[in-house]
């Protein structure tokens, strides 16, 4: 929201509340954080690092968080419930760019536009091979509301679809997508391009590693746009180095912005983006509207004459 602050200051000042805007590139850390400590009652917060030490340092004056967007992993919730601050986000905010997001790596990779335009521009007339979608497998890690997204749009190409999750994924919806929910191990053996689509969890960090790579076709594709420490970055440009899979999509990544210093960023097998495989205007729109009213709400101020843009 920062870069659009001049439509929002007007707002929050008129429900009388001063505002304080760090400078941040992509998210403040604990140690930025830190420095504000127990001077705001309410924030609006990307992917900062809400950890214990800081929402310990924050009360009592700190009752509410509202997340712009929908992950809050970055959030320590069992400090939150223990100190009371309510936590608020926009569920659901970015699933179609997402998913569109992931349609588009996947046509890249199978149709090859972005390396064929790159040899035409060099002078090269380079027929450079190609799939079609529907010689290919989709395995999607993570069957929520984007992989659901991601699997619909995949099955109007007439791949084959595999699914895994650690919960157990609405029967309706599998039959309908005729959607193949199989163990982990099947899902990235059998796959041409794997779409890692889950939460960032205890049971997902670097879920895709040394190991879990191994077992994935050569020719395999990886995306990632869910959060970056799912998948362990060392181990995937060892990967990609020595060809156990053969090409990867990034929009988000363990460190951000990504290092300069990055292997990845030299790789032409590597498609990378700014975790941006949100954007939308419409999408930004409902969420910049949506957190303000969660931010009045969890501090218990009336949002109801606020003008919620849908």
């Amino acid at each position: 929201m920062i870069p659009f602050l001049d439509r929002f200051r007007p707002v929050l000042e008129s429900y009388g509340l001063d505002l304080i805007v760090p400078e941040v590139e992509e998210r403040l850390e604990e140690a930025h954080l830190l420095e504000y400590a127990g001077q705001f009652d309410g924030a609006i917060c990307g992917d900062d690092r809400y950890t214990p030490r800081v929402l310990d340092a924050c009360v009592p004056r700190l009752k509410v968080i509202s997340k712009w967007g929908t992950g809050i992993d970055s959030i320590d919730k069992a400090a939150c419930a223990r100190l009371g601050i309510k936590i608020g986000n926009t569920p659901n905010a970015f699933t179609l760019p997402v998913a569109d997001t992931v349609m588009g790596y996947i046509l890249a990779f199978a149709r090859r536009q972005p390396w064929m335009d790159r040899a035409m521009k060099a002078a090269q007339w380079q027929k450079i091979p190609g799939r079609s979608l529907s010689e290919c497998t989709l395995g999607v890690i993570g069957v929520g509301n984007i992989g659901k997204a991601v699997i619909r749009r995949a099955a109007a190409f007439g791949m084959e679809l595999l699914g895994n999750d650690i919960r157990q994924i609405e029967p309706d919806f599998v039959s309908e997508q005729r959607l193949e929910m199989v163990s982990l191990d099947a899902l990235l053996s059998r796959a041409d391009f794997v779409s890692v689509n889950c939460d960032l969890n205890p049971t997902s960090v670097h879920l895709i590693n040394t190991e879990t790579l191994s077992k994935m076709k050569p020719e395999a594709i990886l995306i990632n746009s869910a959060r970056g420490p799912i998948v362990d970055e060392s181990a995937l440009v060892q990967a990609l180095e020595n060809k156990v899979i053969a090409g990867a999509a990034l929009d988000v990544f363990e460190y951000e912005p990504i290092p300069g210093v990055s292997p990845l960023l030299q790789m032409d097998n590597v498609m990378l983006a700014p975790h941006n495989s949100n954007s939308s205007p419409a999408a930004w729109e409902r969420v910049h509207w949506n957190t303000i009213k969660n931010l009045l709400d969890g501090l218990g101020i009336d949002s109801s004459n606020l003008q919620i843009s849908k």
